[in-house]
């Protein structure tokens, strides 16, 4: 059993009180983490692409899918069916073992951080925040990498309260930036 599972069943008690639920079954939980990134510009060079993807698997811990855009739009300069982003969806133990590795390691690495922005919520209970590079990855050799990028995780709780989501996330470690939340 991975760490931050072990840790979410050791917070399980004081979580129920903190968000006065009676049955155990709607105890908020994260259910995947999907870590996506746009190509832009990039997406025209095949190598660049390929290299991104496998930047993305090394960090996740399973292969990243590159996805290819479904609709011609002139505005963005995208054709159907060329490369438009990076994608992975993790669940499990590789969620855990990811979100364990976020925050206990490559977020305490980033130059003057001061935490996660509170306001990433959407309303329905997920998290989103963004990266501005990959660098702070333990797996990422910067000398395989052609063009630093950023990514965006997005952190899915089966909860549809921001509230629960929050409480969820802090009592996991979730370095939050001081400051109140939207939710």
């Amino acid at each position: 059993m991975s760490r931050m599972k072990q840790k979410y069943i050791e917070i399980m008690p004081e979580l129920q009180e903190a968000c006065g639920i009676k049955n155990v079954m709607q105890m908020p939980k994260l259910e995947k983490i999907v870590i996506s990134v746009g190509a832009g510009e990039e997406g025209k060079d095949t190598k660049l692409i390929q290299n991104m993807a496998d930047t993305i698997s090394l960090i996740a811990g399973q292969k990243a899918i590159i996805t290819n855009a479904k609709k011609s739009v002139a505005g963005f300069k995208a054709r159907e069916g060329a490369p438009s982003g990076i994608k992975v969806t993790l669940r499990g133990a590789k969620m855990y073992n990811f979100f364990d590795k976020l925050i206990s390691i490559a977020l305490p690495r980033v130059k003057d951080f001061r935490g996660v922005p509170r306001k990433g919520f959407d309303g329905r209970g997920n998290y989103n925040f963004g990266l501005q590079e990959q660098l702070m990855f333990p797996e990422v050799v910067y000398d395989n990498i052609i063009k630093t990028h950023g990514m965006n995780i997005t952190i899915v709780t089966n909860t549809e309260d921001d509230k629960q989501a929050f409480t969820l996330l802090e009592k996991l470690g979730m370095p939050f930036a001081k400051g109140r939340t939207n939710g």
